[in-house]
């Protein structure tokens, strides 16, 4: 086959562009048949070759799982916002990054993020600062229980 003739065939297409998107980085099987859904390329190609990348390990589910919570975590997210965020990817269980963390070093990550953005004072006594580093930390992901419990810590905690 040529090189014009190879471009419009679908599965050539298919093969290609799922293989160029995987290089820049981990992709969900969501994420990815999304991608090229957006191409039209047709389901039963998409499938097809999925598959077949999933069974030379070029794509995984499970390792892409694990990469982006690692990413979510270091730029300060919280559990709850990583899971929800894995959901809309297509993945439905908690990969190995969150299952190593401790409800103790997750407590530690919100107290950092506090500090990060607002500092350590004190907020017992300023109730419109309080609710919005409640707010803050609730919209990075953090539980109830390490929210409140970052906004009692006054000194930096060692997180290990």
């Amino acid at each position: 086959m040529s090189k014009p003739e190879k471009q419009e065939d679908p599965e050539y297409r298919a093969r290609s562009l799922a293989l160029r998107l995987l290089a820049r980085r981990e992709h969900s099987r969501q994420e990815l048949a999304m991608k090229l859904r957006q191409r039209r390329l047709p389901q039963e190609i998409i499938e097809t070759v999925l598959d077949e990348y999933e069974r030379e390990n070029w794509l995984d589910d499970a390792r892409f799982a694990d990469v982006f919570a690692r990413q979510r975590m270091d730029m300060g997210y919280g559990p709850v916002r990583i899971l929800a965020e894995l959901q809309q990817r297509g993945i439905g269980q908690k990969p190995a990054a969150l299952q190593e963390v401790t409800e103790e070093e997750w407590c530690a990550r919100a107290v950092k993020a506090r500090e990060k953005r607002f500092g350590l004072q004190p907020v017992d006594d300023d109730l419109k600062l309080k609710m919005k580093q409640v707010r803050f930390l609730s919209q990075r992901g953090y539980s109830g229980t390490q929210v409140e419990w970052a906004l009692e810590q006054t000194a930096p905690v060692d997180d290990r």
